[in-house]
């Protein structure tokens, strides 16, 4: 990588794993974040070069040197709106790590902006959503007719604060499907099904993962769901936890458990990703019945999202590309996920009716 690109939230736990791989590869990204201290000593160990600034005010004059720009400082529903506007101003392309449907939302909604600045937006290029949105690519390639798209995952990767600061969030709201290309709202729980996602056949529940949002974008199939493997019982729970919503959602209930994720939760160990590998599955279904099935094993979910930001920063800064907000397999293909370390290949299967 010949450019200069930027880690902003290079000390949280998925940046920080993503800077210390970087150097590892030889390369030598900027360092930023909004905390002094901790962008100071990070950035002095890996003999980085540092920047301070916070994600929500003003950050272009931060960018105008800065070929990519790479966002791992959530919550991005908070954060990744301003670091786009920045990104704008200052024609920086613009990568985050989200997993959240109202920001791959917003991003796609700024592509006629993204295209006026000569920029390229892509949110997701992590496991959030490489690996399913690739999943979706293939099978769309497979089965071009389908009318109906299931995606899902299933791994036993642990959690990293960021990430369980972004389910807190969301704890006052349900789940999400795409119907008729259109975002619906559905109850957590209410969608209930077996699926092989490539260790034997599990209960699963159907959850409001990126893929709600983006799948549409790379694929144009408009009937949308996403799942993980969830017992039976737990789902039921979940269905009936729709009373505790108002008080979850409230934001001195937010703050408390922010605060208790910021003390007790530190991340998966570098043992635990090596020995948890992600499952990932899709479905595609046309009009008459014919379904194709396609199933894929990758690196640990961190792990994966390291390979997939690194890949998708390093083509950004070596090549050229059009302009605008894209998802991750629509820029670089459904192969991009195959080619990260710690991935196989897809396995497909077609069944008729």
């Amino acid at each position: 990588m010949g450019s200069k690109w930027l880690i902003y939230g290079a000390y949280g736990y998925t940046g920080e794993l993503i800077a210390r791989e970087a150097v590892r590869r030889g390369l030598t990204p900027v360092l930023a974040g909004r905390n002094p201290q901790k962008v100071k000593v990070l950035a002095a160990e890996l003999g980085l070069e540092m920047r301070v600034f916070p994600a929500e005010a003003a950050a272009a004059s931060q960018l105008r040197d800065i070929d990519v720009l790479l966002h791992c400082a959530g919550p991005f529903s908070e954060t990744s709106g301003p670091m786009i506007q920045a990104c704008l101003e200052a024609r920086t392309h613009y990568l985050d790590i989200t997993g959240e449907i109202p920001v791959f939302e917003h991003t796609h909604a700024q592509h006629g902006r993204a295209v006026d600045a000569g920029i390229v937006l892509c949110s997701g290029v992590g496991f959030d959503i490489i690996p399913t949105d690739c999943t979706a690519l293939r099978l769309k390639e497979l089965l071009p007719d389908a009318t109906r798209l299931a995606l899902g995952f299933d791994s036993d990767s642990g959690i990293s604060p960021g990430t369980f600061k972004t389910m807190i969030q969301g704890l006052g709201s349900g789940s999400a499907v795409r119907r008729g290309g259109k975002l619906v709202a559905v109850p957590l729980g209410s969608q209930q099904r077996t699926i092989d996602f490539g260790r034997g056949s599990r209960s699963a529940m159907g959850i409001p993962w990126g893929d709600v949002a983006t799948a549409f974008y790379t694929t144009g199939i408009p009937d949308i769901s996403t799942w993980i493997p969830m017992a039976k019982p737990a789902a039921a729970a979940a269905r009936t936890s729709g009373i505790l919503r108002p008080v979850l959602s409230a934001s001195s209930v937010q703050q408390t458990l922010r605060k208790w994720v910021e003390q007790k939760v530190a991340g998966p160990d570098q043992e635990r990703r090596a020995n948890s590998p992600a499952y990932i599955w899709g479905e595609a279904v046309n009009a008459a019945g014919v379904r194709k099935t396609a199933r894929i094993q990758t690196a640990n979910v961190y792990d994966l999202t390291v390979y997939g930001a690194l890949e998708v920063c390093r083509h950004l800064l070596e090549e050229e590309y059009a302009p605008g907000s894209w998802t991750p397999a629509k820029l670089f293909g459904a192969k991009l996920v195959e080619e990260l370390l710690g991935a196989g290949k897809f396995e497909v299967e077609t069944f008729y009716p």
